[in-house]
């Protein structure tokens, strides 16, 4: 589908809206962006960002590309992801499967040139970034990606919650988080325009992990070193009840089955919170009733 939108941009659908939906104001502001419309197109569709304008001509208000990792690497081998047909999901274990830092930066820049021939009114873009399977830097990788990346990006995601990866969900201890997003938040910082700073987490942490990744955040808001919380990731967890063949594969599961967990935890955060971090929300959304759910549980956008 991405080769397809890459190489024939033309006749991908284009959304038109309706008239209602041109009387009515849907944008959001959180962390200094506007967002034109609450809904967006999560990371893990346009991983290398090659497909950004034909995907928000359907009507996306905002798209985030990645993860992007510093150096390419092709992920785990095949079979990576399955169809869970019966049960609205997917389980994929696609490791990382990345272009590259420069792979990245070189379409990121093609994008912004593009943009700036174009009258079309723009979404926002969002960069995901996540560690190489085998690095032993991490945090320098990080960096050099933000300091690469970052002037083409309306706002950065830290992922540190990719069941896929080996390594990458011990990031989300406290010790670890905070140690990460203070070394990112220096990297953003060395840009011209200092764009927002996100952290994309896990739905399987506990309450007691929720709480204490939420307190870190909070102090970290409060010095200016991160900007929202994306919530949340796939989960390796397997909910009673799944009927496809498919459902033991290794992975992470997305889909309806995401659903209710996805809403439970931006609630706990939210809560948390005390809704002082925007919360970007994820996973399992097929309808506006979903959207509604995760906007009343406390997301600013899905």
């Amino acid at each position: 589908a991405i080769q397809l939108l890459r190489d024939y941009p033309q006749l991908a659908p284009l959304h038109r809206p309706s008239g209602v939906e041109q009387r009515l104001n849907v944008s959001q502001e959180i962390a200094g962006l506007k967002f034109p419309s609450p809904i967006g197109l999560a990371a893990g569709f346009d991983k290398d960002a090659e497909g950004i304008q034909p995907l928000l001509d359907l009507g996306f208000g905002f798209v985030e590309v990645g993860s992007v990792c510093r150096n390419a690497q092709p992920g785990n081998p095949s079979p990576r992801m399955f169809r869970l047909l019966e049960d609205d999901a997917i389980i994929n274990r696609y490791g990382f499967n990345s272009q590259g830092l420069e792979a990245v930066k070189s379409h990121l820049q093609a994008y912004r040139a593009q943009q700036q021939q174009s009258s079309k009114t723009q979404g926002l873009v969002g960069v995901n970034l996540g560690k190489n399977k085998v690095t032993d830097t991490p945090l320098e990788d990080y960096q050099e990606m933000i300091q690469k990346l970052g002037p083409y990006a309306d706002y950065l995601v830290v992922n540190v919650s990719c069941p896929n990866q080996s390594g990458m969900t011990a990031l989300q201890s406290t010790e670890n988080l905070e140690y990460l997003l203070n070394g990112c938040d220096q990297a953003r910082k060395s840009l011209e325009k200092v764009p927002p700073l996100f952290v994309k987490l896990s739905p399987d942490l506990s309450e007691d992990e929720l709480a204490n990744v939420a307190k870190s955040l909070l102090q970290l808001q409060q010095q200016g070193k991160v900007d929202g919380i994306i919530v949340t990731n796939t989960t390796t967890n397997r909910p009673n009840g799944l009927e496809s063949k498919h459902r033991l594969e290794a992975g992470g599961l997305s889909g309806r089955p995401l659903n209710y967990r996805s809403t439970e935890c931006i609630r706990f955060l939210y809560q948390a919170t005390e809704g002082r971090l925007p919360i970007i929300g994820v996973g399992g959304i097929f309808s506006a009733h979903d959207v509604y759910e995760k906007l009343r549980a406390g997301a600013s956008v899905v």
